[in-house]
């Protein structure tokens, strides 16, 4: 008499009841309650391994066949080579890797800093009389921004002039009476002292004519300081003086006017960084990189089905592309800083033209300055943007996708997929992060990658290659199950195992599929 009880984690098998508990009489029992494995072999249809085969004396032989039987995807064992191969395809999607020359870049937070700013103050204390610009307006070196009371320096360097005029006529008369001495020494009327002293009257008018021709100069850079100039082209800002007001030397500033074009980015590098800016700052200054072209270019605003809007809309989109990659080669060039103005506002490419003498120890950064053309003043002042220096160059590097890159406790490596579709694990060493993309060594230019789905992956599993977030590939295809290269109609019986393998305990139908599936097995092939 035989009862079986199932579970959705256990089967129990009761070979006879008997009072005795123990040996190979009729009364010994046999439990069994090994669920995994049991599940397992149900769903694909084998005996269980340790199910033995009982005879009518009860003995039960218990020969463990299935001992070596893989273990089902997903159980221990399953991570082995053997266990993978018998595993179902796993969907995935692959990139090649590909061969490029790429600039090292070094992203950073800057601030917008002006080449000049100057504060205007004046040079003596006196009274405004004229303000000759407004707030805000852009003004040219040499142009005229105030005017101050002067009648008192003017009066002084009038008084010099006249004093200049008297003393030239002291001097010519001078000049004459030394040349009476010299004439009446030569007949013997005076003597040769008399001539001396008419000398030293000519010299000391030549100085006090020198003298006065100092004033004057003098005078005349004290009446300069009622007029004050723009030292510098830039935009002018607040004005804080009007006509009438007092203003000193030692007050504030009447205005401030601050040079846009060009204009400056000032950032800090961090200590690692500083042999290469070195280098790069050098080559900026040896060949200062141009200005690329504008990225964005608005297309012609022609209806749609209007005559020559497609061709209008293709030269478009084909000058902006050939904007773009010229952007991108000035960006990648030595030296070259790209900045990224906020919300959205586009770039601007600019030169290194400043490495400080010192490493900031609290910070352990230097601070670095770059030059920009700022024409259409889309960087001012004060702003914050984000700044990528392009340090150095990687010539043909392999590339591939960041997120294809697995880490692990051996370091970080690759599922590289052959020509078989079979997935091997590759470790490769990251030689520098490129934003999306990663510059490694290991890997092959050309090589399929495993960019989506890598998480399912185990090494010599095989692939199905489906497009990137998108179905695998149908059925047929050369990798595809019942395709070239795949596994056929057994493919998809090993997926249904497998999902049912899967099944959680407690799963409706998991615990009664394992048990209908090993009936037969355990009782010798009866129904």
């Amino acid at each position: 008499m035989t009862f079986r009880v199932t579970a959705a984690w256990a089967s129990v098998s009761i070979a006879a009841l008997s009072a005795g508990c123990g040996g190979s009489s009729p009364g010994g029992a046999e439990i069994s309650a090994s669920p995994p494995r049991a599940q397992a072999e149900a769903a694909s249809g084998a005996a269980p391994s340790g199910s033995g085969s009982g005879s009518g004396s009860g003995s039960g032989s218990g020969s463990g066949a299935g001992s070596g039987a893989p273990a089902a995807p997903g159980m221990p064992g399953a991570q082995g080579p053997q266990g993978a191969a018998s595993a179902p395809p796993v969907s995935v999607s692959v990139v090649r890797a590909v061969r490029r020359d790429v600039a090292v870049q070094v992203e950073a937070t800057g601030t917008v800093s002006a080449l000049a700013s100057i504060d205007i103050k004046p040079q003596i204390a006196s009274v405004v009389t004229a303000v000759h610009v407004k707030e805000g307006q852009f003004v040219a070196r040499g142009q005229p921004l105030f005017t101050l009371d002067g009648r008192a320096d003017a009066a002084n360097l009038a008084r010099a002039e006249a004093q200049l005029l008297k003393d030239q006529a002291t001097l010519a008369d001078a000049q004459r009476q030394l040349a009476r001495s010299q004439d009446l020494l030569s007949k013997g009327f005076v003597s040769q002292g008399a001539v001396d002293t008419a000398q030293a009257n000519v010299e000391a008018q030549r100085a006090a004519i020198a003298a006065d021709r100092a004033a004057i100069e003098a005078a005349r850079v004290a009446v300069s300081y009622s007029r004050i100039a723009a030292p510098s082209n830039g935009r002018v800002g607040q004005i804080n003086v009007y006509p009438g007001s007092s203003v000193s030397p030692s007050g504030p500033a009447l205005v401030t006017v601050t040079q846009l074009d060009p204009i400056a980015v000032s950032f800090n590098l961090p200590q690692r960084n500083l042999p290469d800016a070195l280098v790069a700052l050098a080559a900026a200054r040896s060949a200062p990189a141009k200005a690329a072209p504008a990225a964005a270019t608005k297309a012609a605003s022609a209806p749609a089905g209007a005559p020559g809007a497609a061709a209008s809309s293709a030269s478009a989109s084909a000058s902006a592309s050939a904007a773009a990659a010229a952007q991108a080669a000035a960006a990648a060039a030595p030296g070259a800083v790209l900045a990224v103005l906020p919300e959205g506002r586009g770039t601007r490419i600019g030169r290194l033209d400043f490495v400080d003498n010192l490493v900031e120890a609290a910070s352990g950064t230097v601070k670095v300055k770059a030059v920009f053309d700022n024409r259409d003043q889309a960087l001012w002042p004060g702003a914050y943007v984000n700044v990528q220096v392009a340090l150095q160059s990687l010539p043909g590097a392999v590339l591939v996708p960041q997120a294809s890159v697995v880490q692990g406790a051996r370091g970080t490596a690759v599922f590289v997929v052959d020509a078989e579709g079979v997935a091997a694990m590759r470790p490769v060493r990251v030689l520098q992060a490129l934003g999306t993309e990663a510059a490694v060594s290991g890997v092959r230019p050309g090589e399929k990658i495993v960019l989506d789905g890598r998480q399912n992956v185990r090494p010599g599993a095989r692939v199905i290659e489906r497009a990137p977030d998108g179905p695998p590939r149908t059925p047929g295809a050369p990798g595809a199950p019942g395709g070239p290269g795949g596994r056929g109609a057994s493919a998809s019986g090993g997926a249904r195992a497998s999902s049912s393998a899967a099944a959680g305990p407690g799963t409706p139908g998991s615990a009664a599929a394992a048990a209908a599936a090993a009936t037969p097995a355990r009782n010798g092939g009866a129904p």
